[in-house]
């Protein structure tokens, strides 16, 4: 019932700079915690961050923190992932997800809804 449209990904040189954003519809943005995840081509979808409702807290992987930063902005239905210093590890397929709860999870299967996925390909 809730739809989710990742947008913004592309191709960039490493060290530059992306952001992806998360459009969601269809209920309350602020019902939602959120959370992006990635997948590269043969690995396992893997967690990059979360926000709580009302960006009370956040949380990121070991391999994104200090590089990549979560945000919401609930009154425009939209949250962001602004990566920074990319490397080409970062290349991957990355969703956006929500769940109905107020605290924060890395665990997938406690995400309710996804989007489709926007690409990142960061060259070398």
């Amino acid at each position: 019932q809730v739809q989710l449209v990742e947008s913004g990904g592309g191709l960039v040189q490493a060290g530059g700079s992306l952001r992806l954003s998360c459009a969601v519809s269809g209920r309350t943005f602020s019902d939602y915690a959120m959370g992006w995840f990635r997948q590269a081509p043969g690995k396992e979808r893997e967690f990059v961050a979360a926000i709580t409702r009302f960006s009370s807290g956040t949380y990121y992987s070991d391999s994104v923190k200090g590089r990549f930063a979560i945000s919401r902005v609930n009154a425009a239905n939209t949250m962001y992932l602004q990566m920074n210093s990319l490397k080409p590890e970062d290349t991957a397929v990355y969703y956006c997800a929500a769940r109905t709860v107020e605290y924060l999870t890395t665990r997938a299967d406690q995400y309710s809804s996804w989007g489709q996925g926007t690409r990142v390909t960061v060259s070398s």
